[in-house]
């Protein structure tokens, strides 16, 4: 080839072929210059993620809010926003003062801060909620690593809120190169090691951990272009935190060898990995998703995890590589699990959705029929339809009523998650008897930003809509609560088990050694003082916290990880594949 290159050259004229030279140079600078511009843009597309500091809020209460209801009375909630970040508070009825005790964390991508935009609305059903009104916080004027305690008055108002502000450093967050990974390298890979080590389990307690995502490759992704290709590229999020890798254009089979590191505040969180399509004029396309339970992740183990469609119920076409490595400190893990989980910037909306309304409905239907059918099952024992049975229920129900004492409670909870322990054929993850489907679609604009609806009809049919979400909500509330409970004895998530069974050792021991009413009284006295001690406490339900960390059967059909069937022929595998 190289001689019939040569060849040409001798016998092209110089004429013809001087202008076929430069068109070349052209091209080739013209690339590296786009090539050069390219990196420019990753590297600020990386550094525009890269956040320098937290915002803890805590939102406290109102005073001397407007009334904004007929009966005198308002129903307030309050948004913030600080730049492209959002969060909603909820709803308390009927009141002008209302005791909120929120708290969140927003994140700061500028040094001096920014402005945090703080609007307080009255929810209407069936309409347009009313502005109550406003105010502005300049962060940049707030000292850091200390909290501030504010009482913001509302602009073109009465009223003020109550807020408890506090800025911090910025948590470890980073986006490398597979060629400067953190944890690959000894020195640093040890000092992470102390630091999260059994030495230090009660300094700095929101410091859980550290979470290395090593994204590599993609294969097989969705045809997304009309000329039968994609631009992919991977969004990662951990909780509100978010950060995404550079687009590999025109490529099904995309490398993108990025190394990504996220503080962990929580154990129990999953790692969403979404990939997307980029599109210049409109919305990016949806190729595929996995969530992975942070608790699941087997450390230095490269995995291919096949792609799921958005609400992770079903199969999409394509797999992606993930190396994950989660190391924390065990005691801040547990004590984290019973304090309120971190909220979504945004909480998604409700809609009614026939669908997820009967699949709520059933679920509440089988923990029904759970309960009737242990309920027959012991009056079959009172109905003597089984001698032997009967016989040895009435000698057990006479032993356990002489002998009961109160610390006999939690411990046969104990005795009945050591029996599961020992005798469960599957410890890892219960089968769900269900798989659930769930809407998704983008964000809506706020209400504030909507053309008024007409009144009347549309009214009545916002109502009862609210109706039907409130009954889907708390069908689904009720669902999850009774699953949790099940999936806890069950050791769907082992780490909680244990720690079900160290609380109830707990409480079998207290209960055995203390009489009952020095606990009740000790219970009393916390009750009655905690508003004193600290007027500001955020209040909560340790148990309730707990429970929302153990997945629902829901959630396990959506972390469950996908298995390339192995009995499929390549040509019939394939075959699945494009259609």
């Amino acid at each position: 080839m190289m001689r019939v290159c040569f060849l040409q050259q001798r016998t092209v004229p110089a004429y013809r072929w001087r202008p076929y030279v430069n068109k070349t140079m052209l091209l080739r600078r013209s690339w590296k210059r786009s090539t050069k511009q390219s990196v420019r843009l990753s590297e600020l597309h990386r550094k525009s993620q890269l956040w320098r500091g937290i915002v803890s809020i805590a939102l406290i209460e109102g005073r001397d809010l407007i009334p904004m209801d007929s009966n005198g009375l308002s129903d307030p909630y309050v948004k913030f926003r600080l730049g492209p970040q959002k969060y909603k508070s909820k709803t308390v009825p009927k009141t002008l003062s209302p005791q909120w005790r929120e708290q969140f964390d927003l994140h700061m991508y500028e040094e001096t801060g920014g402005v945090l935009d703080i609007t307080v609305w009255d929810k209407d059903t069936g309409m347009r909620d009313d502005f109550i009104g406003c105010c502005q916080l300049d962060l940049s004027t707030l000292g850091k690593e200390r909290t501030h305690h504010l009482e913001l008055a509302l602009e073109e108002s009465r009223g003020l809120l109550v807020l408890l502000v506090t800025l911090t450093a910025s948590a470890h967050v980073s986006i490398a190169d597979l060629s400067v990974t953190p944890l690959d390298d000894p020195q640093e890979r040890r000092e992470i090691f102390q630091r999260y080590s059994a030495l230090k389990s009660f300094s700095n307690l929101k410091d859980v951990g550290i979470v290395q995502v090593k994204v590599m490759r993609a294969e097989g992704l969705m045809v997304a272009d009309v000329m039968g290709k994609s631009d992919p590229f991977c969004v990662l999020e951990l909780n509100n935190d978010r950060l995404q890798t550079h687009t590999v254009y025109k490529n099904l089979n995309p490398e993108w060898n990025k190394v990504f590191t996220f503080n962990v505040k929580d154990i129990h969180s999953v790692l969403e990995v979404t990939v997307f399509d980029e599109d210049r004029d409109r919305s990016a396309d949806f190729l595929g998703k996995v969530a992975i339970p942070l608790l699941y992740i087997r450390n230095g183990e490269q995995k291919r995890y096949m792609l799921k469609n958005k609400e992770l119920t079903g199969r999409t076409k394509g797999v992606i590589y993930l190396e994950i490595d989660v190391i924390y400190n065990t005691v801040k893990a547990a004590l984290k699990s019973v304090v309120p989980a971190e909220q979504k910037y945004i909480e998604e909306e409700a809609k009614v959705s026939k669908q997820l309304l009967q699949q709520n409905f059933n679920r509440v239907k089988r923990c029904i029929m759970v309960l009737i059918s242990n309920g027959t099952y012991i009056n079959s024992c009172f109905e003597w339809e089984s001698a032997p049975r009967s016989i040895i229920s009435f000698v057990l129900f006479v032993v356990v009523v002489w002998n009961f004492e109160l610390y006999m409670l939690p411990m046969s909870l104990l005795l009945l998650l050591l029996w599961n322990y020992v005798f469960s054929s599957s410890r890892g993850t219960c089968e769900a008897s269900t798989e659930a489907v769930f809407e998704w679609e983008d964000e809506d604009e706020d209400k504030e930003d909507k053309e008024p609806e007409p009144k009347g009809f549309m009214d009545k049919l916002y109502a009862i809509q609210d109706v039907f979400i409130s009954v889907q909500s708390a069908l689904d509330e009720v669902a999850s609560h009774v699953e949790r409970i099940k999936n806890t004895v069950n050791w769907t998530v082992p780490f909680l088990s244990w720690l079900a069974i160290a609380a109830l050792c707990s409480a079998t021991a207290l209960l055995y050694l203390v009489p009952l009413r020095y606990l009740v009284l000790a219970w009393g006295v916390n009750k009655f003082t905690k508003k004193l001690r600290d007027p500001y406490l955020i209040d909560n339900n340790e148990l309730l916290d707990f429970l929302s960390r153990v997945p629902s059967d829901v959630q396990v059909v959506q972390y469950r990880e996908l298995q390339l069937d192995s009995g499929l022929s390549p040509s019939r595998r394939r075959r699945m594949n494009l259609s």
